[in-house]
């Protein structure tokens, strides 16, 4: 039996559904913090119970019999995050799980800049010391963020954010599909998969040429600085914390870190992934 955590997420929902494409409901469990939530899938004969991270105790139960375990990274970051990360993988080797998989992100680094990427980075250390075969499924950055930044250009006609680099915006319904390929019916990777990622990496100067193509109105790409664009995030009512985090993404970008491409989530898909043109027209519809 596969087990999928966080079932009721967006990630986490989508690869069930995948899964649900691939092998029997029956073989597909859930661990959910509600399974109220999840009774949709209950009723397509999905094994759905009741499973925190928080509540180590609880995840014995919502692991029963699985085989293999996908644990999908949740919101909260720093060592708390990791805490549950690890704590979740070490609850499915004690369940029997056979190999536990993690979703992480293509710039999994200590040293990155960004806050989610050190997190990630330190799971897989824990990951790496729990005594059963692991995988990190290095997801790309997902293209729906896209949407956010971009909020407002077209009526200002102009883009205005830090100084980037280029990202390889990767759509997240393509990438549950990949992940439950790889949960599912392998190929087997042991320790991190290359990075799962669209074709082509872009600037917000190209964001901005698309989104002036898809909407018919001329966006200039400026840059402002740091501070300032923090300034104006919580200016607009971006809890302080938040801005930074997200303001790391733009130095990552900056330091190349997501600038890597990788023909193996096509080779899953069997077609080309969604290119960032898709998520920005989604955005502007």
């Amino acid at each position: 039996m596969i087990i999928v955590t966080g079932a009721t997420g967006a990630l986490g929902s989508a690869t069930v559904r995948a899964l649900l494409h691939r092998i029997p409901a029956d073989q597909v469990g859930v661990s959910v913090r509600n399974p109220l939530a999840a009774a949709d899938l209950a009723a397509r004969g999905v094994r759905v119970r009741h499973g925190d991270f928080a509540d180590p105790a609880s995840l014995g139960q919502a692991f029963a019999n699985a085989d293999r375990v996908l644990v999908v990274s949740g919101s909260t970051l720093g060592p708390d995050g990791v805490a549950l990360h690890a704590a979740a993988a070490r609850a499915a080797v004690e369940a029997g799980a056979d190999r536990v998989f993690y979703t992480a992100h293509q710039n999994t680094r200590a040293d990155s800049p960004v806050a989610f990427a050190v997190d990630h980075a330190r799971t897989e250390s824990a990951l790496a010391g729990i005594g059963t075969p692991w995988t990190s499924l290095r997801n790309g950055f997902y293209a729906h963020t896209v949407g956010w930044l971009i909020a407002g250009a077209v009526e200002s006609g102009e883009l205005l954010l830090p100084e980037d680099g280029p990202i390889s915006w990767t759509d997240r319904e393509d990438l549950a599909v990949a992940d439950a390929a790889l949960v599912a019916d392998g190929p087997v990777f042991d320790g991190p998969t290359p990075a799962l990622t669209a074709r082509d990496a872009v600037t917000f100067a190209d964001v901005a040429r698309i989104l002036s193509d898809v909407t018919g109105t001329t966006v200039r790409r400026t840059v402002i600085d740091d501070e300032e664009w923090v300034a104006r995030q919580v200016g607009h009512g971006m809890p302080e914390a938040a801005a930074q985090v997200m303001l790391g993404m733009f130095r990552g970008a900056r330091a190349g870190e997501f600038d890597e491409v990788n023909p193996l989530l096509g080779e899953l898909l069997n077609r080309d992934p969604l290119p960032v043109r898709v998520a920005i027209e989604r955005a502007v519809a």
